[in-house]
Order: C-alpha cells, then sequence, then structure tokens
C-alpha cells in the first residue's frame, strides 16, 4: 500500500508538471509547439507500449487457468451470465443518460463551434467506411491465435481463450496440471512486470498531459464550455450510480476498493487509456480480495463489453452533432440510434479511439453529416481522460460484484 501511495503521489506530481510544461510552451513559445508536442508525447507512447506489450500474455494465461480451475462448467456460465447482465444493463443505463444529457443542454444548439476544416477527421471517416455486419464479425473471432497475440485483440484473445480453458478443464486433473502450472506461473511472471512497469507511468502521465495541453492550449475549454460542462455533469452522475450501486453491493468495502484502485483511475485519466491499467487492475482486485479466477475471467470480458464511459459519450456525441447542424431527431429516431450504437461499439472494442469511429459510422447511418466528427476532435482528448476513468471503474465494480455474488462469506479477505 506504501509503494501505491508513492506511485499515486508521483502521478499527481506529473500531471501538475505536465499542464505547466503544455501551458507555458503553448502560450510562450508557439513556434515549438507542434515539436515540442509530438517529442513529449513519446514519453505517453513508451509507457502505454510497455504495457500494452504484456496485456496479451497475462489475459490468455490468467483466463485459461481461471476457467481450468473453475473445472464446473456450470460455474463458467453462471459467472458469464451475471457478467453479461451487468455489462448489457450498465450499457443501456449509460447510454440512455447521454441521450437523455443531450437533450436536455442542448449544446450544438446556438453554438459558436465553427467547421472549417474537416481534414483532421479523414482518418476516422476512412475507418469507418468498412463498418458493417461482416466486420463486426471478423473482428470478435479470431482467425488465428498469433494474429489476435500480435494485435492485442482483448476480445478475439478472450473468445479463444475461453474456449481453450473450457477444453483443458475437460481433461482429467493429472492431464491437465503441467499446463495449468506453466500458465500460471506465466501469469505471476507477467503481474511481476507489471510492478516493473509501472513506475514508468509518471513519465507516460508527464508525456501524454503536456503534448495535449501544449497543442491546444486553454482557450478550447473556453470555446467548449457548453459542451464539456454537460458532459462532464453526466460523468459526475454515471459516478454516483455506479458507486451506489456498488456500495449496495459490496457495502463500506466500496471504499477499500476505491483506495486500491486509485494509482489505476489516475493513469487512466492521465493517458487517457483503460487498457493501460488492465495488468495493474489484475493486480489490485486480486490484493483486493476477488477470487483470481473471477477476476481472470470477468475483467476480460468487462474491457470488450462494459466501458460505462465510452457508451455515455457516443450518444452524447452523436446527438450533438446532429443539433449543430440543425437535424431534429424524433424520439423514436433517438431511441434506436441507441440500440444500433448498443450493438456496434461491441464490434470496435480495443480499436484506438474506437468511441469516435463509432460515432462516424451512426451518423452516417441517421443521415447526420460524419465530417461532423471533426467538430469534437480538439476536444476529444480531455473527454477522454474522464471516459478511460469511468470504464476502469465500471470493469472494478462489476468484477468485485461479481465476486461477492460468486463467494462465500468467509472466502473475503481484502
Amino acid at each position: 500500500m506504501v509503494k501505491n501511495n508513492k506511485l499515486f503521489i508521483l502521478i499527481i506530481v506529473s500531471l501538475i508538471i505536465g499542464v505547466a510544461m503544455g501551458g507555458i510552451v503553448h502560450y510562450q513559445f508557439p513556434d515549438s509547439i507542434d515539436v515540442f508536442s509530438k517529442n513529449i508525447k513519446l514519453l505517453g507512447t513508451i509507457f502505454i507500449r510497455l504495457v500494452q506489450m504484456i496485456i496479451a500474455p497475462l489475459v490468455f494465461s490468467t483466463l485459461v487457468v481461471g476457467i481450468a480451475k473453475m473445472g464446473d462448467m456450470k460455474m463458467v456460465g453462471r459467472v458469464g451470465a451475471k457478467a453479461m447482465a451487468w455489462f448489457i444493463s450498465a450499457s443501456l443505463i449509460s447510454l440512455l443518460l447521454g441521450l437523455l444529457l443531450v437533450n436536455f443542454f442542448a449544446p450544438g444548439k446556438g453554438t459558436s463551434i465553427k467547421l472549417e476544416d474537416t481534414s483532421s477527421a479523414s482518418e476516422l471517416l476512412e475507418n469507418s467506411k468498412g463498418f458493417s455486419l461482416e466486420e463486426f464479425v471478423k473482428h470478435v473471432i479470431p482467425k488465428s491465435l498469433f494474429e489476435a497475440l500480435a494485435t492485442n485483440e482483448i476480445l478475439q484473445i478472450v473468445i479463444f481463450s475461453i474456449l481453450f480453458g473450457v477444453a483443458l478443464a475437460a481433461f482429467s486433473k493429472k492431464e491437465a496440471k503441467p499446463i495449468i502450472k506453466l500458465l500460471d506461473t506465466v501469469s505471476h511472471v507477467v503481474l511481476k512486470m507489471v510492478t516493473y512497469i509501472m513506475w514508468t507511468a509518471p513519465l507516460g502521465v508527464l508525456g501524454a498531459v503536456a503534448g495535449a495541453i501544449a497543442k491546444h492550449g486553454f482557450e478550447v475549454f473556453t470555446l467548449y464550455a457548453k459542451y464539456l460542462g454537460a458532459f462532464f455533469v453526466g460523468i459526475v452522475i454515471l459516478w454516483l450510480l455506479l458507486l451506489i450501486v456498488g456500495y449496495l453491493i459490496l457495502g463500506k468495502r466500496l471504499f477499500v476498493l476505491l483506495q486500491r484502485i486509485k494509482s489505476p483511475l489516475l493513469i487512466a485519466f492521465s493517458t487517457t487509456s483503460s487498457e493501460a491499467v488492465f495488468p495493474k487492475m489484475v493486480e489490485e482486485l486480486e490484493r483486493f480480495g476477488c477470487q483470481p479466477k473471477i477476476v481472470s475471467f470477468t475483467l476480460p470480458l468487462g474491457y470488450s463489453f462494459n466501458l460505462d464511459g465510452s457508451m455515455m459519450y457516443m450518444t452524447f456525441a452523436s446527438i450533438f452533432i446532429a443539433q449543430v447542424y440543425g437535424i431534429d431527431m424524433s424520439l423514436g429516431e433517438q431511441l434506436t440510434m441507441l440500440l444500433v450504437l448498443m450493438l456496434t461499439s461491441k464490434g470496435v472494442a480495443g480499436v484506438p479511439r474506437a468511441s469516435l469511429i463509432v460515432v462516424v459510422a451512426t451518423c452516417a447511418m441517421f443521415g447526420i453529416p460524419p465530417e461532423g466528427i471533426a467538430l469534437i476532435l480538439p476536444i476529444d482528448h480531455f473527454c477522454d481522460m474522464a471516459r478511460s476513468m469511468t470504464n476502469v471503474l465500471g470493469n472494478a465494480l462489476s468484477t468485485a460484484a461479481i465476486d461477492k455474488w460468486e463467494s462465500k462469506p468467509e472466502e473475503h479477505h481484502g
């Protein structure tokens, strides 16, 4: 816990230094903005790539071992059903909350934001053109385990690992023991690597924040004040809902859980990557007292299906673009959009800037100019900070809740 607190303090200090450095470069050295932003962001890139390097072996080894140790396929089915029920409920609530707030605050109506150049959105527009049912299936089902491991496709790795774990559990304990022991050792070695890599997190935070502030400056907050204000009200409400549900299930242990995951929350906020804290989350949830087999099964699923912050943002951003273009959508159209987002969002889990790609694809589907995504790109980094942190909280709570439901009272020992 002392080490955890030291890391937390270092991240806070790095966050403050990053904001200060970015602000100085933006206002005092405007000619150096592009060079500084490009170079300082390398610190964040180094940290995230170090983490991405260990995600695939960690997901595969822990998930296979977790399922094999469960042994009982009824338990696998029961835990999976509870997890999916939580994920679908949380996703619908998050999408609906975004829909309600964007209609209530109407940040896109009478906005001073101008769309002069859409070139910044060209990459996203290209990425979303091939979005279809065929692409969804290709994204979910792996063609090759090694391709999935190489490209860090968490959902594909999860599918293979579940099948492998179920098959392994069908063997006798004597036959399965060597493979389980090997993969168990691999997962512990990878978790040991996590403790080393996490000490580079403060540098990653500094690089990511300094680069964003240097590029956009502080004026971006005043220009998008209405949009940001409404969005952050939504994030606060979503956090309150999640914490209330968490307290009803976990009781006072909720505060122990929050203490445990404070560093992952801050890293996700600063680096805009919930994926970057996946290995640390495995470690902290096990230290909290969750059973390793529940953590290794539920958490990877959550990273594919339970992105509460991103879900809320999708409806919010889509309707915002419609408002800017003066497109009035009926209640029926908006609810249809909500259901479409519920399905399509699962097809791009783990894809960089997945939320924006889904927004572009959905806008095109409902006759909203998809190039309108360029309107929100300048502020997206700062919204992504809140989205990522909310995704981490949602996954921590879902894993802890499912562990509580699957455990006997005496098994809880944080």
